[in-house]
C-alpha cells in the first residue's frame, strides 16, 4: 500500500507539472535559437537495453494494471508483440530534440506514458517500447513548423525507425505485430507504418493492427493498409482523436476515426453502457460507463465522462484544445481497447490456421 501511495503522490506532482506546463504560454517553451545551431543528443543504441523504455524480458512500467484491478500481465504467455511508441513527454526549450539520458523525462515518461498507455496491451502481447530523441512539445506549435519542428521530428522518426528495425532483427523472431502509439508517438508510427508494412506484404501478414491513437490520420496515407471496419478485422488501423461533444476542432477534423465502443468507422452513437471501462489518470480504478462516444467528421465526440480524473487539455492562447481529451485518449476506452487487442490477436491466429 505504501508503494501505491507514494506513485499516487507521484502521479499528482507530475500531473501538476505537466498542467502547469500546459497552462502556461507556449512562447516560454520555444527553443532560443534554430535547430541548425544545435549539436543534435546522441543517438540510442538500441542493442543497450537502457534504450527501451519497455521490453517483456524485465519487469517495467508496461507490466502494470490499475490499482484494485483484478487484470494481469499476461506478457510472458503472449503470442504477439506490441511495437509501442510513446507520445511527447519532452517539453523543455535547452534543445529542439530531447538527450536519452535525461532522467526526468525518462521518468515521466515510464509513469505517466509507459504505465497508463502501452499496459493496455500487456494482456494482448509483449510490449516493447523505445526511448528515442522525441521532439519537444513547442515543435507541434511553431507557426512555420517546417523550419525547425518537422526537422525535430524527422530527428525523432530516425530513432523509431532504427529501433524497429532493430526490433525486427533481435526480438521479434516472425511473431504476429500490433503497433501502436499515441501523440508525437502516433506522428512517427504513421510513418513507420507506411515505410514498412504498407510496402512490404509478407510483414503487412503479421501485422495484427495498428492502433495510431492521438494525432489525424488522413485517409489518403496509405496505398494497401485500410482502417479497421469491425472488432475482429486485422491487417488495419484504428485512430481517434477524443473531443468534447459538438465542440470544433479543426486540427484533427477530417482523419480517419474509429468508434472504441463499435470498433466501426460510421456515425452511429454509441452510449456509455457500451464502455466497459475507463481508467482516470490516477489509475487507481475503473470506472465502467461513464464515456460515450461518436465518430464525426474525424473526431470522436464524447459528453463529459460520469466520473473525476478525466482532464482536458489546457494551453493559454490555444481555445480549442480545451475541447480536446487527448490526455485520456486511452484512459476513456482502457478497457475497451486492452479487449479488443487481445480479440484481433486471436483473430489473427484464427486466420493464419486457415
Amino acid at each position: 500500500m505504501t508503494n501505491h501511495r507514494n506513485l499516487r503522490r507521484g502521479f499528482g506532482v507530475s500531473l501538476l507539472l505537466l498542467m502547469g506546463v500546459l497552462s502556461s504560454c507556449l512562447k516560454l517553451l520555444k527553443p532560443g535559437h534554430p535547430i541548425s545551431k544545435e549539436t543534435p543528443p546522441s543517438p540510442p543504441i538500441y542493442s543497450d537495453s537502457a534504450a527501451w523504455a519497455a521490453l517483456p524480458t524485465r519487469p517495467d512500467s508496461a507490466d502494470t494494471v490499475p490499482y484494485g484491478s483484478d487484470l494481469r500481465d499476461q506478457q510472458q504467455q503472449a503470442s504477439a508483440d506490441v511495437f509501442f511508441v510513446h507520445p511527447t513527454t519532452y517539453y523543455g526549450r535547452k534543445s529542439w530534440n530531447a538527450a536519452l539520458d535525461n532522467d526526468l523525462v525518462n521518468k515521466f515518461t515510464d509513469r505517466e506514458v509507459i504505465r497508463k498507455q502501452a499496459s493496455v496491451f500487456n494482456a494482448a502481447g509483449r510490449i516493447y517500447a523505445p526511448r528515442y530523441r522525441q521532439a519537444t512539445l513547442y515543435a507541434f506549435f511553431e507557426k512555420k513548423r517546417k523550419h525547425n519542428g518537422e526537422k525535430a521530428l524527422d530527428l525523432a522518426y530516425t530513432d523509431v525507425k532504427a529501433s524497429f528495425e532493430y526490433y525486427l532483427a533481435h526480438y521479434n523472431q516472425n511473431r504476429p505485430i500490433i503497433l501502436a502509439s499515441h501523440s508525437q508517438g502516433t506522428v512517427l508510427a504513421t510513418r513507420l507504418l507506411r515505410e514498412f508494412f504498407d510496402q512490404d506484404p509478407a510483414l503487412r501478414r503479421r501485422l495484427v493492427a495498428a492502433y495510431l491513437i492521438g494525432y489525424k490520420v488522413p485517409a489518403t496515407t496509405y496505398q494497401v493498409l485500410r482502417p479497421c471496419a469491425d472488432s475482429t478485422q486485422t491487417g488495419c488501423y484504428v485512430s481517434w482523436n477524443a473531443v468534447n461533444w459538438r465542440k470544433p476542432f479543426p486540427r484533427f477534423e477530417g482523419g480517419v476515426a474509429v468508434n472504441p465502443l463499435t470498433w466501426t468507422t460510421d456515425t452511429a452513437y454509441a452510449p456509455a453502457t457500451l464502455n466497459q471501462g475507463s481508467v482516470p489518470q490516477s489509475f487507481d480504478r475503473i470506472d465502467r460507463g461513464v464515456a460515450d462516444a461518436k465518430v464525426h467528421n474525424g473526431l470522436l465526440w464524447l459528453h463529459d465522462p460520469a466520473a473525476n480524473g478525466y482532464t482536458r487539455v489546457r494551453i493559454f492562447g490555444h481555445h480549442q484544445l480545451h475541447y480536446s481529451f487527448h490526455l485520456v485518449d486511452y484512459g476513456l476506452y482502457y478497457i475497451n481497447l486492452r479487449r479488443n487487442a487481445q480479440t484481433r490477436v486471436r483473430a489473427w491466429e484464427l486466420t493464419t490456421e486457415q
